[in-house]
């Protein structure tokens, strides 16, 4: 996804061409609110820049463009101050910050869903277990008793340690 840089300062489109060179990312540039809001229209960005200035001389223009830049990353940057090393850094921040945010949020998910799954399957184990003792017709036992045993082996690989994408448990 690309980069949506919310300035009018001087220079903005050759600091954007830098931009782009070091993040590897296409890098657009919207010279207003009137702008930005129509680029976030047309498209989805991975971060947004507004110029720091566009947001304390308009900041119901800037929250605007917050508010419909949907899952990208705000960035406010002074651009009179900050150069395009600057702003790559703080790009490169955010982004790395996103990255380590959603591993967390992946391993959390993976946790719960664990954790919901083996309580669930020993429920089923238990209760297939209770149902194996009571006096059933042999139809019926064979019936509960592979449900118990396919119940015990989905415990068993549950207690293995589960393997995330990022090479570890």
């Amino acid at each position: 996804m690309s980069i949506l840089m919310v300035t009018g300062i001087e220079g903005a489109r050759n600091c954007a061409e830098v931009v782009a060179a070091q993040l590897g990312r296409k890098v657009e540039v919207a010279e207003g609110r009137k702008m930005a809001l129509a680029a976030l229209r047309r498209a989805e960005y991975v971060a947004v820049i507004v110029d720091e200035t566009l947001a304390e001389c308009d900041p119901a223009a800037a929250q605007s463009i917050w508010e419909r830049s949907g899952l990208a990353i705000p960035i406010q940057i002074n651009f009179a101050l900050a150069g395009a090393a600057r702003i790559v850094r703080e790009v490169r921040a955010a982004l790395n910050r996103r990255e380590r945010e959603q591993a967390l949020a992946r391993r959390a998910a993976a946790a719960a869903i664990e954790t919901e799954l083996k309580a669930t399957v020993a429920g089923l184990l238990l209760q297939s277990q209770l149902a194996l003792a009571a006096d059933l017709s042999a139809p019926a036992a064979d019936r509960v008793r592979v449900v118990a045993n396919l119940a015990s082996a989905l415990c068993e690989q549950l207690k293995a340690p589960i393997h995330t994408h990022e090479g570890r448990a």
